[in-house]
């Protein structure tokens, strides 16, 4: 497929958050491959999700909204096949979906930079061609996601452990830390889920966390939950302040799965280690716990580094973003960014970015 050296809108990312966006876009009059260019750095359609371990099924821990329009493909999430693994399912609906509506994705498309250029913006990327490319465009749509950029918080002797540090982005399956003594960081369903699929594969485990998990009494989160969990990512996201995570304002609901863990003594959790050692982790009253693993599901920050030409970034340490737009520049929209990074908002932040994007494109 040819790609156009100028296009009215560049939209990064075909996630969840890109292909929502693009879909409003479509349905707005836009042309794909035309008035808009999706650029993706995947191999294949699926987003993040084609990045997950292979246990991760539909429906265990991450709930995954439709997709816009997915119906009329005849195809639901709620329905999908929950026996093998989601990385295949979700690539395989997204496929489906892209096909579907000629949304023509550029694919590999490596974003390096997004940099001012005459009144407009020049976006370059890598292909599978070594050299780099570029469009020229009148708006950008950031989105992203935050699977690009892993965190892992720094504590003292890091470099001086001899076993393996792995973060969720290098875990692929149980059998990878068979035999292993295994450190799990973090209080997140990631987290949970590692413990679980660990259980009957490592010869040890122990689970450390920074605050207290908490476990809900519901099985599964409510609208209040959710409502207030992204209310607190919007907040964050209007200060230009770096965005808390999603289950630190919902808590994690005691599944049957989750509740028997609990029961029989698995999902007890340690406060965080002090320091790391060549063959283990220190806690604070002295104790010592060897480990030949340290997994850290300490989650991910937004992927925004080819912005960095643009200045976007606060001192609080994000972008100031209101109502899907970046305050300091309006020609650059985020979706998947603040309330809207998680399927909670997802989808309906697609319309609404869309339908600012069309409206802007008039005016301009």
């Amino acid at each position: 497929m040819p790609i156009p050296a100028q296009s009215k809108v560049v939209v990064i990312g075909a996630g969840q958050a890109g292909l929502s966006v693009s879909y409003y876009l479509q349905r707005f009059g836009l042309e794909a491959g035309v008035d808009f260019v999706v650029l993706d750095r995947g191999p294949g359609p699926g987003g993040a999700w084609q990045f997950r371990w292979e246990a991760l099924k539909v429906g265990i821990s991450h709930h995954i909204n439709d997709l816009p329009g997915l119906d009329e493909l005849g195809l639901s999430f709620e329905t999908a096949d929950r026996t093998i693994p989601a990385k295949f399912v979700v690539a395989d609906y997204y496929q489906k979906y892209e096909q579907h509506y000629q949304l023509q994705v550029v694919r590999p498309a490596d974003v390096e930079s997004v940099v001012n250029r005459d009144l407009g913006l020049a976006v370059n990327f890598k292909t599978e061609a070594p050299e780099v490319r570029e469009i020229f465009t009148e708006i950008v749509v950031n989105a992203t996601g935050t699977w690009g950029s892993p965190f892992i918080p720094w504590y003292a002797g890091m470099d001086s452990f001899e076993g393996t540090h792995l973060h969720t982005t290098d875990y692929v399956s149980a059998e990878q830390l068979r035999g292993k003594k295994v450190v799990v960081v973090g209080g997140g369903t990631s987290a949970i889920g590692f413990l679980l699929e660990l259980e009957d594969f490592a010869s040890e485990l122990t689970w450390v966390t920074r605050r207290a998990p908490d476990f809900l009494d519901a099985t599964e989160l409510d609208l209040e939950a959710r409502a207030a969990a992204v209310a607190l990512q919007d907040e964050a996201a209007r200060a230009g302040k770096a965005l808390p995570s999603i289950v630190s304002g919902t808590g994690i609901p005691r599944t049957r799965r989750i509740q028997a863990a609990i029961d029989r003594g698995l999902l007890t959790a340690n406060p965080m280690f002090e320091a790391i050692e060549t063959h283990g982790v220190k806690f604070a009253d002295g104790t010592f716990k060897p480990a030949d693993v340290i997994l850290w599901a300490t989650g991910f920050r937004p992927e925004l580094r080819h912005l960095a030409p643009l200045k976007l970034r606060e001192k609080a340490g994000g972008v100031t973003v209101g109502e899907g737009s970046s305050w300091k520049d309006s020609r650059i929209f985020f979706a998947g960014y603040g309330p809207q990074a998680s399927t909670i908002g997802a989808n309906r932040a697609g319309r609404r970015i869309a339908r600012q994007v069309v409206t802007q494109l008039d005016e301009l």
